[in-house]
C-alpha cells in the first residue's frame, strides 16, 4: 500500500505501542486503569475532589517508568525519525517518556509527560522526575500549585493547531496502537483522508474506528512497526 510518493507522515500511537514494554493500557476490558476508575484519577474533578489520590497515582506511573524499556516498535518509529527526509511527526497518546528513550525527536506528546508537572496557576511546565505531592511550589510564580502535566478528561490535548496543519499535509497517516474511541485522536484518520492522505492502522485487534482506515494490519506492534519502516525506507 506504501507508495513511492509518500514524503510527508503522520503517526499516531497509543496505549498498545508501549504495552509491549509491560505499561498498561489506558482502559481495560473492566473498564479499569491500574485498579482505578478513570473518573477518579483523569479529571479536573477528581483532582479537586482528592488530589492525594490523583498525584500519589501518578507518582507510581513515573516510577514505573524506571522498570521498562523501549521496544522494537519505539526503537522503529526513532530509526524512521533519523532517516525520513521528509516531513514526519509523531504524535502521542501516551504520557510515558519510551519514545524519546528510544531516540524520537520529531514528537508531540497530545496528552501531557509522566515527567513533566504544571502550573496550575501560571501555566508553567517543567520537568520532574520524582514524587510530586500537592501543594508542590511553582518555581515561577511562587504558587503551591503544580500538579502533573497531564490533559485530564475535559481539557484540551496540546498543540492541536500543529496536528491538524500536519494532518492537511499529510501524504501518509498511520495510527498504532490506538483504541480509536478518544476523540480528537479518534478524529485524525477522517481529517487525514479528506486532505487525500492514505491511511493505514497496524493494531492488535481491530479498532473502534478501522472501518475508516483504506488499510488494517493487525499483530503485535513490535513486529509490524519494525516492518513498516523498511517498507518505507525501502
Amino acid at each position: 500500500m506504501v507508495g513511492l510518493d509518500i514524503h510527508n507522515i503522520v503517526i499516531l500511537t497509543g496505549a498498545g505501542i508501549s504495552a509491549e514494554s509491560g505499561l498498561a493500557t489506558f482502559r481495560g476490558p473492566d473498564g479499569l486503569w491500574e485498579g482505578h476508575r478513570v473518573e477518579d484519577v483523569c479529571t479536573p474533578q477528581a483532582l479537586a475532589r482528592n488530589a492525594a489520590l490523583v498525584h500519589r497515582f501518578y507518582d507510581e506511573r513515573r516510577a514505573k517508568l524506571s522498570e521498562v524499556t523501549p521496544n522494537p516498535a519505539h526503537e522503529a518509529l526513532a530509526a524512521l525519525d533519523r532517516a525520513w527526509p521528509g516531513d514526519l511527526l509523531i504524535v502521542t497518546q501516551n504520557v510515558d517518556d519510551l519514545h524519546e528513550r528510544a531516540g524520537a525527536a520529531r514528537l508531540l506528546h497530545m496528552h501531557g509527560e509522566l515527567k513533566s508537572a504544571l502550573c496550575a496557576a501560571c501555566g508553567r511546565a517543567v520537568p520532574w522526575r520524582g514524587p510530586l505531592p500537592p501543594g508542590s511550589v511553582c518555581g515561577g510564580c511562587g504558587q503551591p500549585r503544580l500538579r502533573p502535566d497531564i490533559v485530564f478528561f475535559g481539557e484540551m490535548p496540546y498543540e492541536m493547531e500543529r496536528i491538524d496543519a500536519a494532518l492537511a499535509d499529510a501524504d501518509l497517516f498511520v495510527s498504532i496502537g490506538t483504541s480509536s474511541a478518544v476523540y480528537p485522536a479518534a478524529g485524525f484518520v477522517q481529517t487525514a483522508r479528506h486532505h487525500g492522505a492514505r491511511t493505514l492502522e497496524l493494531n492488535l485487534d481491530p479498532s473502534a474506528g478501522s472501518f475508516y482506515f483504506e488499510e488494517s494490519r493487525l499483530g503485535p506492534a513490535s513486529e509490524l512497526v519494525p516492518a513498516l519502516v523498511r517498507e518505507l525506507l525501502g
